[in-house]
């Protein structure tokens, strides 16, 4: 039986992108089992008219408010039947036969619940890009880095993780997942609003046994930084608190305790840098970020306790047991071949 496909691209006032990136999806998406969606999170500008006009083939999912990515994204799957969707940002450019090598992995492997293609930067073709890169890792204390890209370092892609392997997470810019299992694990924590939501749904499905896989046979180009620029205060409290949120909801219990306190200390040495550069807008939303992250405990361990399995009862293989920080800052090592 051909598995159906769902390309869902969730949409906020990107008239623009929308118009410039639909084209390469709809060409390289050809197939009757495979249905392309928009699914516009309350824009103001023309999207939807625009999309009437020039892609009627196009189906149109009007939520009618912006939910945020999460819960925008969780309320659009929730109205598709399929059998794998396809978490797109509006911002990508795909390349042809982009979609074979992710869905073939999962149909021959049913213990994969999600995978993610190679994502190189629009602008600078010859690099990955910030946001995926070729796959998703974290360190010890939480921090986010990719093959491909430790913090604001991104290096060129010459073939050198050019390897199917499986990953800590998969980017939400380009998201294979199987639809059972998204569902299954409750989708993204609709509270995280944006950022690391993927980071988070992925060591839920891990900690249910499942793998996440990365696969060069698959490219695509990301813009980046669509949503919120890189630099935004609002970006920086949500990283801080959404990671601390991460990781309250998903180490296991002999890491909880110590992993959060030294976590905390890192955190402070980083609003003292803050300090030190004179942001004092990033300085409050290191703190709002702490602020929001104790507030919201009760309801953290609730999430936690609903998360955990046998399997979460131990650390993921993937995930670094060194400190990304130390590695990139201290002993200079810039690329993952390097860790």
């Amino acid at each position: 039986m051909i598995p159906k496909i769902a390309i869902v691209i969730l949409n906020w006032n990107g008239e623009k992108l929308l118009r410039q990136f639909l084209p390469s999806v709809i060409k390289f998406s050809n197939g009757d089992s495979t249905e392309l969606i928009v699914a516009d999170n309350g824009s103001t500008d023309d999207s939807l008219v625009m999309l009437a006009s020039e892609f009627p083939e196009v189906k149109v999912l009007d939520l009618r408010q912006n939910y945020g990515f999460a819960r925008g994204y969780n309320e659009a799957l929730s109205l598709v039947e399929a059998n794998y969707f396809v978490i797109l940002n509006s911002d990508v450019e795909v390349t042809e036969r982009w979609l074979e090598s992710p869905i073939r992995l999962m149909e021959a492997d049913e213990t994969i619940a999600a995978v993610q293609p190679k994502i190189l930067s629009y602008h600078q073709k010859t690099h990955f890009e910030y946001a995926g890169a070729a796959g998703g890792f974290i360190d010890r204390f939480g921090y986010p880095f990719c093959r491909g890209r430790i913090f604001d370092e991104v290096e060129v892609d010459n073939g050198q993780y050019d390897t199917i392997t499986d990953v800590f997470w998969a980017t939400g810019a380009c998201l294979f997942v199987r639809a059972k299992r998204f569902h299954e694990a409750g989708g993204f924590d609709t509270d995280f609003w944006a950022h690391m939501e993927e980071i988070d749904l992925c060591w839920r499905l891990k900690n249910r046994g499942y793998r996440i896989v990365f696969t060069p046979e698959s490219t695509v180009f990301h813009v980046g930084g669509g949503s919120l620029p890189y630099d935004s205060p609002q970006k920086l409290y949500l990283n801080f608190r959404n990671n601390l949120w991460l990781l309250y909801k998903n180490l296991p219990p002999n890491q909880l305790v110590i992993t959060l306190f030294l976590r905390m200390v890192l955190d402070g040495v980083a609003a003292l840098k803050l300090l030190a550069e004179l942001n004092l807008n990033g300085i409050r939303s290191v703190l709002k970020a702490h602020f929001h992250f104790y507030k919201s405990l009760p309801e953290l361990h609730r999430k936690r306790k609903q998360s955990h399995s046998e399997k979460g009862k131990t650390l993921p293989p993937e995930m670094l047991r060194k400190s990304i920080v130390f590695q990139f800052y201290v002993r200079k090592k810039k690329r993952f071949s390097e860790l």
